[in-house]
């Protein structure tokens, strides 16, 4: 395999990693309301939780995200997700969510 096609796999299984994430979310999103700040809480529940805790800690691994903490390390690596997932405009998963800041 040419050093282009890994790269172009390993773009792939990024923006995935970036739906499937987004989709958990969205999933779980319910009637939260964003707080003064912007910032929006989602209760995820066992067992979507620790797919979307897996799939945070491959991100930050991925995307070199450190923290003073592994929930700090979750969030930056989350917005990162979540600006990725967010490039794909025509993802049906945009429908009706307004886009993350």
């Amino acid at each position: 395999m040419i050093a282009s096609e890994r790269f172009e796999r390993a773009a792939v299984l990024g923006v995935a990693v970036a739906e499937e994430t987004r989709r958990l979310l969205r999933l779980h999103l319910g009637a939260a309301g964003a707080g003064d700040d912007g910032t929006v809480l989602v209760d995820v529940p066992y067992p979507d939780a620790a797919v979307v805790a897996a799939l945070l800690d491959v991100a930050a691994e991925c995307f070199g995200e450190r923290g003073g903490s592994v929930e700090e390390t979750r969030q930056a690596a989350l917005e990162t997700l979540l600006q990725l997932a967010g490039l794909d405009s025509e993802s049906t998963l945009n429908s009706g969510v307004p886009a993350p800041r």
